[in-house]
């Protein structure tokens, strides 16, 4: 089945329960994990629609312009190839966000957000009417700007070295109009020397993927910038520098937050501990993988 895409001149409307057919077998054919709800998305990003409307819409078998299911049609086809869902909307959610997004930034994932809420409680908890939080390697801003929005008496640090990401996170903090995040274009072993000694919270999701290790899902491994992705033999090169980097941040008592595999728990809290950090712990997700490491200065 396919859709179509050169419908004669003055034909009747398309049912948009058969353009939503067609694309969720062309998407499954195609390996997507979750064919229909990526279906739905397309068809209500041309339409200006919610999922539950594209739904309603299906069930009651309205229709569709040709020029719409031709365009849905080519929404379609970039999916099938793998393209992240994200690029082709231009939306990434994130907790209460919806952040821009495109080419040249990793796309924030949903594990994440559970990351980010170890920071924003640390945040939360420190009594100062205006804690200081770091994120090392912001990418699109997702980090930063949940912590910024999120705890909006905190002023928030975003600091990323790729210039393609940084534009999104340039653009993204405008769009959350968060005037109490900035975004610091500068890699991160040498950020932010001037608040060294009075960071509440530093968190990071660096490259953990080692560089042997491609990643299965061609979502990651076409799209992904790989200097968000591998770091290095280990994974742990960055990791490294965020340690190194957060110790000179960070007050005593101060938290680290640091995203990473799921495999990677033991080493590294080894490392932080090697470096000196007290309190280390590991937290799982919500699927029982290991995929966060907390610390404190």
């Amino acid at each position: 089945m396919s859709l179509t895409l050169n419908p004669p001149l003055n034909s009747d409307p398309v049912p948009i329960s058969t353009v939503l057919e067609s694309a969720v077998e062309i998407l499954a054919e195609s390996g997507v994990v979750s064919p229909r709800v990526d279906a739905e998305l397309l068809i209500g990003h041309v339409l200006g629609m919610s999922r539950g409307q594209v739904q309603a819409k299906a069930f009651m078998d309205a229709g569709i312009s040709h020029a719409d299911s031709a365009l849905i049609s080519a929404s379609v086809v970039r999916r099938a190839a793998r393209e992240p869902l994200q690029h082709i909307t231009g939306v990434a959610p994130f907790r209460s966000m919806e952040l821009s997004i495109g080419p040249g930034a990793f796309v924030p994932r949903p594990e994440t957000e559970q990351v980010a809420q170890f920071a924003i409680d640390a945040l939360r908890a420190v009594p100062s009417p205006s804690p200081i939080g770091v994120d090392l390697g912001t990418g699109s801003g997702a980090i930063a700007l949940a912590m910024a929005t999120e705890v909006p008496h905190a002023r928030v640090w975003g600091v990323e070295n790729s210039p393609e990401a940084f534009i999104w996170a340039r653009r993204n903090q405008r769009e959350t109009g968060a005037d109490n995040a900035t975004m610091v274009f500068i890699d991160l072993a040498k950020a932010l020397p001037e608040l060294d000694g009075t960071v509440d919270v530093v968190i990071s999701n660096p490259p953990y993927i080692p560089t042997g290790a491609i990643p299965r899902d061609p979502e990651v491994r076409l799209f992904d910038p790989e200097p968000a992705l591998y770091g290095g033999e280990d994974g742990l090169d960055v990791v490294h520098a965020v340690s190194a980097t957060a110790l000179r941040l960070l007050h005593s008592g101060g938290t680290l937050v640091m995203e990473h595999g799921e495999l990677q728990g033991a080493a590294i809290a080894a490392l932080l501990k090697a470096d000196g950090w007290n309190a280390v712990a590991t937290h799982r997700d919500l699927l029982g993988r290991d995929r966060a490491t907390t610390a404190i200065r």
